[in-house]
């Protein structure tokens, strides 16, 4: 571990402290209702405007070097500083920064735990987290405790009691701490939330949500990348091991947290197969994917039900020989959007006959378009990430920190959406017994204004 000074050190003890705190008094139920609340409520918190956001960034060596390219193209941005301990990665984004005409940033990389001496700087304003999972909830925690905003990829964190240490850190300290869900920002979901905005599906029902995406490849990236660490998780969790992508926009159409919230869950998980085969094929006998038990169901279904009594099925498949999909579906009293492919179907409003799916988007895009994407689109487009998604999640969040606007995703979204993996492991565990899901914002959801639809 790399020297730190006082201050550092006393940081790290105190969050360690509020973490063991947290942990003690998590109860059964996982509501953790014995836990006095620490600071106040953080739905709609508006940071002071800033002239310039001041970014660090640690972890990039493949999502995060993308972070670090768009984020080099948005006005307002100024990258100070980078961390990560491979040398090879961090000296790649610097000199991709340097090349392109911007200041050299300050590298740190000496050891898993250099992040905590860019933390000591005071020229930063937020911190982008985009390392493995198990390194999301202390960064974010320390990113806060340190005065500077934490975005953080998906999922937040790990296990119920991270995601409440997050969110009593939030609440104290008065950071944003956003956890980077990147689909809400696609063109499709942005303007499915545009049409249940104007009642286009009437009253809502049903939603349903997955990551299908297979990705046995990554079990060949054996020292660094991706699947070095993420192949462990399917012989550590039976259960949806990456449930935000698909249930984030479902979750804004459905008002979670803002005047619903998830209630309970029940989750059931398929054989563990394809990993196993996947690995007697490609690698030796005594090779080390063979000595893994694969334990994590092929296909991991979870069905949740919000306190309004509507439902959400959430599907999690990286392992099983199929075409990708994010599925999306909502479900109203007028009809249905779904997508991969996208298709309409309803009973007013549409082509007159909801027995059949309308395949033609572009009318829908003429009309139901997101302000967003109308002012955005081409040049998310034009600077990439999933089709520009990512670039315009970076866009909006510089948006939102220059212009003093609250972010359009905050801790307790975090804390809900990833939630979903771990209780989804103590209910399939329990022949589906249902679990209850924690209520972060601890009853604010009741009068939280619903998402709007921005206009910029």
């Amino acid at each position: 571990m790399k020297k730190m000074d006082r201050r550092g050190f006393l940081k790290a003890a105190t969050v360690t402290a509020a973490a063991g705190l947290t942990a003690a008094c998590a109860s059964s139920n996982n509501q953790v209702t014995s836990v006095k609340q620490q600071g106040k409520n953080v739905i709609g918190l508006i940071a002071p405007k800033m002239d310039v956001v001041r970014v660090g960034f640690i972890g990039v060596g493949q999502r995060g070097y993308g972070h670090v390219k768009r984020m080099s193209h948005i006005e307002g941005a100024e990258i100070v500083a980078i961390c990560d301990n491979h040398q090879e990665v961090l000296e790649r984004s610097a000199k991709f920064l340097t090349d392109n005409g911007h200041k050299q940033p300050a590298l740190y990389g000496n050891s898993e735990y250099a992040y905590r001496d860019m933390l000591n700087r005071q020229d930063i304003d937020i911190v982008i987290i985009s390392t493995p999972w198990k390194w999301h909830a202390p960064m974010a925690i320390e990113s806060m405790e340190s005065g500077k905003h934490a975005f953080v990829e998906v999922p937040l964190a790990t296990t119920v009691e991270e995601m409440w240490d997050i969110v009593n850190t939030a609440e104290r300290t008065q950071k944003n701490c956003m956890m980077m869900e990147n689909v809400n920002y696609g063109r499709d979901e942005l303007m499915v939330l545009n049409m249940v905005r104007q009642g286009v599906f009437g009253e809502l029902l049903h939603g349903e949500a997955a990551y299908i995406h297979e990705l046995r490849w990554q079990m060949k990236e054996l020292e660094t990348k991706t699947g070095s660490w993420r192949t462990g998780w399917h012989a550590k969790r039976n259960g949806n091991l990456y449930p935000t992508h698909g249930l984030g926009p479902v979750s804004q159409y459905m008002n979670i947290n803002r005047g619903d919230r998830f209630d309970y869950l029940t989750s059931m998980s398929s054989p563990a197969l394809g990993r196993a085969l996947y690995a007697q094929k490609e690698f030796p006998a005594d090779h080390q994917r063979n000595q893994l038990k694969y334990i994590n169901g092929d296909m991991s279904t979870t069905l949740i039900k919000t306190v309004k009594g509507r439902t959400i099925m959430v599907q999690h498949d990286t392992t099983t020989p199929r075409p990708y999909s994010r599925h999306n579906l909502i479900q109203g009293t007028n009809g249905v959007f779904a997508g991969f492919p996208n298709r309409i179907a309803l009973e007013e409003g549409g082509s007159g006959n909801f027995h059949e799916w309308d395949y033609d988007m572009q009318s829908w895009y003429n009309k139901y378009d997101h302000p967003l994407w109308v002012k955005m689109g081409k040049e998310a487009e034009r600077n990439g990430g999933h089709g520009g998604m990512d670039f315009l999640m970076f866009w909006r969040m510089i948006y939102c920190l220059r212009n003093g606007e609250p972010l359009d995703q905050d801790v307790y979204d975090g804390a809900a959406w990833s939630v979903i993996s771990p209780l989804s492991a103590e209910s399939l565990n329990n022949r589906a017994k249902s679990v209850d899901i924690p209520d972060f914002t601890r009853g604010a959801w009741q009068s939280a204004e619903p998402l709007g639809i921005v206009t910029v």
